[in-house]
């Protein structure tokens, strides 16, 4: 893949926004040990759901209600998981030490996924470049959606924001039965390797492995034990990825791609024209910061600007950062956008709708 030249943020001035608002929050919202207690009961609370849940579907799976809905269950806990618990974990943000963090997204390969290539692709690439062409691997997924304006534009993106519909609940059985492949083995647009130069051969085993045991004991072993037809307990566990992405791809899709979505361009030198804490503010942004029950099922990605912002602190301390984040933002005339979560969802697909289809004079504005 041709080897691009990493974007440079502009260098801050004295007046800083955010050495301002980093002071605050470090002086005030993060002396409160009890919030890093309740993510580390959250998270842990999580991962017993989840296996509770599964053990469920070993006991009460011969009913074939049952077997939906504890599968179903396992697949909304298992996102839920994900968003909350794993996340803070790559970030280092889940418990105080570093190394029980990474004992922690060892768990992650039991869900299928690996650890060591997701962490480098959510860190070095999106959460370095946010909403930047050629850079976020997060948005630029495949050419069956396009995002970016200088993506390709085929014909059959002019249904995009029908068709999505369809793909988005098969989202985590692309991730973890195709793309972690594509990233470790794929030579075409390989965005990974941009930041890898050598996949360690340990990974490459524990990829095969994770699979494997992942296949076994949430797929094979319930069709070897339950009374059950085969294809009953495949339908159920295609539910549970079908019903967890589903829930999944709102916070995925709400908070840097909507129809006001910003995609800075580097210069020919690679210089953008913001600095780093100025461009997480033009391209992210918040959904139904005021939820409880959102801010519990999608923790970091309700109060994104934050999550941004601040990557290296746990989400429970999230919703005491955005009052202080919207207060600086007011007072710098800074870009700051928080919707309801409809909203949020109904402007991505018209985003959608709009880059599907060649742009003209009347929409561009301008001859």
């Amino acid at each position: 893949m041709e080897k691009l030249k990493r974007p440079v943020y502009l260098k801050p001035d004295t007046d800083d926004f955010f050495k301002k608002i980093r002071k605050e929050v470090n002086e005030t919202v993060l002396q409160n040990s009890s919030l890093y207690l309740l993510n580390v009961i959250k998270s842990l609370g999580l991962v017993i759901s989840f296996f509770l849940f599964y053990a469920c579907i070993l006991c009460f799976g011969n009913s074939t209600p049952l077997l939906f809905l504890f599968y179903i269950l396992c697949g909304v806990t298992m996102i839920v998981l994900f968003i909350n618990a794993f996340h803070d974990a790559a970030h280092g943000a889940l418990f105080k030490k570093q190394k029980h963090n990474q004992w922690f997204m060892y768990v992650l390969e039991l869900f299928g996924s690996n650890h060591w290539l997701w962490t480098r692709r959510h860190i070095n690439l999106h959460h370095a470049y946010p909403n930047i062409p050629d850079w976020d691997v997060d948005i630029r997924q495949s050419d069956i959606i396009r995002i970016f304006p200088n993506s390709p534009l085929f014909n059959y993106h002019k249904y995009q924001h029908i068709y999505m519909w369809l793909i988005y609940p098969l989202y985590s059985l692309n991730w973890i039965y195709i793309r972690d492949f594509k990233d470790f083995f794929g030579k075409k647009d390989n965005y990974v390797k941009k930041i890898v130069d050598k996949i360690p051969v340990t990974e490459v085993y524990l990829l095969f492995a994770a699979k494997l045991v992942n296949l076994f004991y949430l797929l094979f072993l319930p069709m070897f034990l339950l009374d059950q037809p085969w294809y009953m307990v495949l339908l159920a566990w295609i539910a549970m990825h079908m019903c967890g992405s589903a829930l999944g791809v709102v916070a995925l899709v709400s908070t840097h791609v909507d129809e006001d979505a910003q995609f800075p361009v580097a210069d020919d030198e690679g210089n953008l024209s913001a600095t780093w804490a100025l461009h997480q503010m033009i391209v992210t942004k918040d959904f139904s910061t005021n939820s409880k029950l959102a801010n519990f099922l999608y923790g970091g990605f309700t109060h994104h600007v934050a999550h941004h912002l601040f990557p290296g602190v746990g989400h429970t301390y999230y919703p005491y950062i955005t009052p202080i984040i919207k207060r600086y933002a007011k007072e710098y005339n800074l870009p700051y956008t928080s919707y309801p979560f409809y909203h949020a969802v109904r402007s991505h697909f018209r985003m959608l709708k709009n880059k599907g289809i060649k742009e003209n004079i009347m929409m561009a504005g301008e001859i």
